[in-house]
């Protein structure tokens, strides 16, 4: 289950990013930097908190931390992603 609420939450946030990108850059292309700055640092808070809720109601150390590693390469790539098809 929370493998899924994990895939949801980056697929969400790719989308925001990629067409929160467009709209900044059609409207306001100075505003790119602060942009995509705001967008890391919301990704970050929001993947941190979700990993920790995770790892810290998990009772199975194992599975706590496979989740942690496979939830970091789903946000590695959804990052790598996003950012090869903007930038």
């Amino acid at each position: 289950m929370e493998y899924i609420l994990a895939a949801l939450l980056l697929s969400l946030l790719g989308t925001a990013h990629v067409m929160g990108f467009d709209f900044v850059k059609k409207h306001s292309p100075t505003s790119l930097p602060q942009f995509c700055l705001a967008m890391t640092v919301i990704r970050l808070v929001l993947v941190g908190t979700l990993a920790g809720i995770v790892i810290l109601l998990k009772e199975n150390r194992e599975d706590a931390m496979m989740f942690a590693i496979i939830y970091l390469i789903m946000y590695a790539i959804t990052v790598v992603v996003s950012l090869w098809l903007r930038h």
